[in-house]
């Protein structure tokens, strides 16, 4: 699973964002020595009650821009350099952040410059070592489940074909597949297939440690050892359904194997933050003026650009009809970054690599600026920050036909950003479409206000590295 809230990472994750923290302090402390024994500056004297204050207050909100940036996620596919430039742009931004508001809520800086430059660069060494450590010995995998597959045909091949990388088996050790009567003979082709006798299931569960079993077979009823799968659950082994465990591992819902009462009797759908759901506009318009606030000068360079590149009589801004919550119709608002004729043909899929798209476009496309007009979206009230993507009326209509429970992604608000946006590049195709949707019923389902507010802090790494797609 992609997710990174602190209750849905492994073991070896929360072990090592608790180290970490502590590093972190471990470095405040180590500079107000080091600046002690050393003399670099003149520290003003505070009660060891308020440095450990101060010095956690600077811990997390490292840790926090740590999380933004990805390094807590365990789908994080990077090199070690990568993850290197992520934990020192995370210590730059942490203490940058801590000196800003420090020096807000007391009039002055708890530590000095010297302390606190030592303190990031000790904090950044630490850590460094930390992580490579952890990576180099594979420390982050430990304490896996391992998991059994009931199931060898086309529902159970989606763990094969979705999930055939290392990292992304990262919280499970696969221990091979149970062929069931009435499976696909298509479906399991490389990984390993056990046959097992009938009642032959708990023994062997038993001998291999099976923490999981994942109920995945192409025929269920009167099919499934519902015996053996009872003796299994009461010694502890977790039986799961494989919507649930797709769900889980990937952050995703595969639509295409959904059921209506898994739907029905599934936890989710119905959003419980009801002073949230009340406040929505005055939370989606507070964040709004916020990014305004901060992204006006990138705007106003967006809009020079734009004049140079294509002349003082192009457009800046173009609309276009969406389709909103409850399959309302509205008009949104972007930077343009395609030529003034991209569409004279008609509606098109926006694609990779688009030879449409200006250089400036180009650029506005790949850091997202070219969404920063929406904001007049989420003050009028057509969208929130974060959301499903609105689709074009065009395209909606062959899509709902196309693709079940495609309607469904809008029973939201759409948004500025999604969990979709993070997970998936442009979609091109009702393929690419269909992936989407996987994501956005994920998001759907799970909808609340710490998931936004991950999704929000997600989107800073992309904007940061140029992840836009």
């Amino acid at each position: 699973m992609t997710r990174t809230n602190f209750r849905d990472l492994s073991i070896g994750y929360k072990i090592l964002t608790i180290v970490e923290f502590c590093l972190y302090i471990t470095a405040i402390y180590s500079s107000l020595f080091f600046n002690e024994v050393f003399g670099w500056s003149t520290q003003p004297a505070l009660e060891p009650n308020i440095i450990a204050i101060y010095a956690i207050i600077y811990t997390l909100l490292i840790l926090l821009t740590s999380l933004s940036l990805g390094l807590y996620n365990p789908r994080m596919r990077e090199h070690f350099r990568s993850i290197l430039r992520r934990i020192l742009i995370s210590v730059t931004m942490g203490s940058a952040e801590f000196t800003i508001i420090t020096s807000l809520m007391i009039g002055s800086l708890p530590f000095t410059t010297e302390v606190l430059i030592s303190a990031a660069f000790l904090g950044f060494v630490l850590t460094c070592s930390c992580r490579y450590i952890a990576t180099h010995f594979d420390l982050l995998g430990f304490n896996k489940s391992n998991v059994l597959v009931l199931g060898s045909g086309e529902r159970a091949s989606i763990i094969e074909r979705r999930m055939r990388r290392k990292v992304d088996r990262h919280g499970f050790n696969m221990k091979g597949f149970v062929v069931m009567s009435g499976d696909s003979e298509d479906g399991i082709r490389t990984e390993k297939r056990i046959t097992l006798e009938k009642g032959a299931l708990l023994s062997f569960v038993l001998e291999n440690s099976i923490d999981e079993i994942v109920v995945a077979c192409d025929e269920r009823r009167n099919n499934l050892p519902v015996d053996e799968l009872f003796a299994c659950k009461i010694r502890g082994i977790n039986i799961v359904d494989i919507l649930d465990f797709i769900e889980r591992e990937t952050g995703q819902i595969a639509v295409n194997l959904i059921y209506p009462s898994w739907v029905i009797y599934s936890n989710g759908f119905a959003s419980t933050h009801y002073l949230r759901n009340a406040l929505d506009w005055i939370f989606n318009a507070s964040m709004a003026l916020v990014v305004l606030c901060v992204s006006w000068p990138f705007m106003l360079l967006t809009f020079i650009a734009i004049k140079m590149e294509e002349g003082l009589g192009a457009p800046i801004l173009y609309s276009q009809e969406r389709v909103g919550q409850d399959g309302r119709i509205f008009r949104i608002l972007k930077f343009r970054s395609m030529r003034t004729d991209a569409e004279s043909n008609g509606a098109v899929w926006a694609a990779t690599n688009d030879t449409r798209t200006t250089r400036v476009g180009n650029f506005i496309r790949k850091y997202r600026i070219d969404e920063l007009p929406q904001i007049y979206n989420v003050l009028r009230g057509d969208m929130g920050f974060v959301g499903p993507r609105p689709e074009r009326p065009e395209f909606v209509q062959q899509l709902i036909r196309n693709i079940p429970y495609y309607n469904e992604r809008h029973n939201v608000k759409p948004g500025l950003t999604g969990w979709a946006q993070l997970k998936y590049p442009y979609g091109a195709s009702d393929q690419d479409s269909m992936e989407k949707l996987k994501y956005d019923l994920y998001y759907i389902k799970h909808r609340s206000f710490l998931l936004d507010l991950n999704i929000l802090l997600r989107t800073v790494e992309v904007v940061l590295f140029g992840k836009g797609r």
